[in-house]
């Protein structure tokens, strides 16, 4: 669910103006799941802007404690959400850990990385939301350490219908900056994309596992 309508399209229009959205319908990129895509997302290079990373954090912040109140912890989903993630966790003077992938395969074999509590109140803090099983498996490392999770904030969803079902299965409320259909409508009203490139980004939206250019 997107936050703010005026938030969703300026995060959108931030996102093109630094190409940290890149679409390239004509010459799709894979993902790491196989799937072909005409658009690839990287959100890590808002770090590189300080105005720009500063709006992310604000924002964040302040539906962080709009939506739950002050937590107890923010986490970070590593790797690509660590960055923000220390943001808004410094924003409003909280504790920070994040959360791996899997437990490391030496030392202390840590999966969730900082100090945490059991029974602490968490605010997860995402970049990108595709299918959400990546943020999802950071979610049920944090339930096991006992922590409470409130909910997830992330800056951008593809809106899959896949990621939909997976946050409502595990009763895990997905709340995000922007989103696929704000940031088209935009490229589009922008000039970003040609029509028929905007043809490609819609049918490319409704089945992306099959999709082919």
């Amino acid at each position: 669910m997107v936050l703010e309508e005026q938030s969703a399209k300026k995060t959108a229009e931030l996102l093109l103006q630094i190409n940290a959205i890149k679409l390239r319908p004509e010459n799709p990129f894979t993902w790491a799941s196989g799937w072909k895509s005409p658009i690839y997302c990287d959100n890590r290079v808002i770090l590189s802007y300080p105005k720009i990373r500063n709006y992310v954090r604000d924002e964040m912040a302040k539906h962080v404690d709009l939506l739950y109140g002050k937590p107890d912890v923010i986490a970070g989903v590593a790797t690509g959400a660590i960055g923000i993630g220390i943001l808004v966790a410094e924003a409003m003077g909280l504790p920070f850990v994040y959360v791996r992938p899997e437990p490391k395969s030496h030392g202390r074999q840590n999966q969730i990385e900082g100090h945490l509590e059991a029974g602490q109140n968490v605010v997860v803090i995402e970049d990108l939301i595709s299918t959400g099983k990546s943020s999802l498996n950071a979610v049920v490392a944090l339930e096991n350490a006992g922590a409470t999770i409130k909910g997830m904030i992330a800056i951008f969803t593809y809106g899959f219908s896949t990621a939909e079902e997976n946050f409502e299965d595990a009763n895990v409320t997905l709340n995000t900056l922007s989103d696929y259909e704000h940031l088209i409508g935009l490229a589009s009203e922008k000039h970003f994309i040609k029509e028929e490139q905007l043809n490609t980004l819609l049918q490319w939206r409704t089945d992306p596992a099959q999709w082919k250019p």
